[in-house]
C-alpha cells in the first residue's frame, strides 16, 4: 500500500469478468485514493491470467491475479467488489459436494467473513449476486438489485428485489451492501460505493 493511499479495495475476478467494469475501476478508485487489488481462487498457482467477456469478438481486457483469496481476510480492506459477468459464477465451484453441507469454495467462505462485518462495505454489480446465490443466508430479506436475467436466481436465494417501472432499480443500498443493475450504472455504483466508504470513516473519527 503506498504512502497516500486510503486503503485497499479487493475485487473478486475470475474468467469471464465485466470489461467495461473492470476499466472504469481501474480509473475511478485510484482517483480517488483507493488501491485495487484483484483476488480470486489461484488452484495452487503463483498467478493465474484472466480474459473479460468478449467484446466485438474479442477478449480485450486481461489481468493477472496473485492474491490467492485464501491467503486474506476481508478486514484487510476498505472495501470488497464482486465484479459482473459470468466470473462469480464460476468461484462458486467447489470440488468436492456433500448433501446438506454448506458451498465451500474459498470465495463463498471468504464472502460469509465479508458480509458478517457490518462496517465492511459490500458491492455487487449485474450478474455478480451468483457468488451470494451460493447461499441462502448471504441474501436473505436483503433488499437488492441485479441483471434482469438472474432475477430468479436472487429472489429464491431470498432477496428482495427492488424494482423501478418496468425495470430493477439502477442502485439499492442495504445495510453494508450496495447493488448495482448492471454496467451501464457502474459509474453511478462506484461514485455511492465511495461515499458509502467515507461515511465508515467519518464514523470511526467521531
Amino acid at each position: 500500500m503506498t504512502t497516500n493511499s486510503k486503503g485497499k479495495i479487493a475485487v473478486l475476478i475470475e474468467e469471464h469478468f465485466d470489461g467495461t467494469e473492470y476499466r472504469r475501476f481501474n480509473e475511478y478508485f485510484p482517483s480517488k485514493g483507493y488501491e485495487v487489488e484483484y483476488i480470486s481462487h489461484l488452484w495452487g498457482n503463483k498467478s493465474i491470467r484472466f480474459g473479460s467477456n468478449p467484446e466485438h469478438n474479442t477478449i480485450e481486457e486481461h489481468v493477472t491475479v496473485t492474491t490467492e483469496i485464501e491467503d486474506v481476510k476481508p478486514e484487510d480492506y476498505q472495501g470488497i467488489i464482486c465484479i459482473g459477468a459470468y466470473a462469480m459464477d464460476r468461484l462458486r465451484y467447489q470440488v468436492k459436494v456433500a448433501k446438506g453441507q454448506k458451498n465451500n469454495a474459498p470465495a463463498v467462505v471468504f464472502l460469509r467473513q465479508a458480509i458478517a462485518n457490518q462496517n465492511l462495505k459490500i458491492g455487487a454489480i449485474c450478474h455478480s449476486l451468483w457468488l451470494f446465490c451460493a447461499d441462502r443466508e448471504l441474501l436473505q430479506n436483503r433488499r437488492v438489485t441485479c441483471a434482469h436475467n438472474i432475477i430468479c436466481d436472487v429472489e429464491n436465494a431470498g432477496a428482495e428485489i427492488v424494482y423501478d417501472c418496468d425495470a430493477t432499480k439502477d442502485l439499492v443500498i442495504d445495510g453494508n451492501l450496495i447493488t448495482g443493475r448492471h454496467p451501464g450504472m457502474v459509474d453511478l455504483f462506484m461514485e455511492t460505493f465511495v461515499k458509502e466508504l467515507e461515511k465508515v470513516k467519518s464514523y470511526a473519527l467521531v
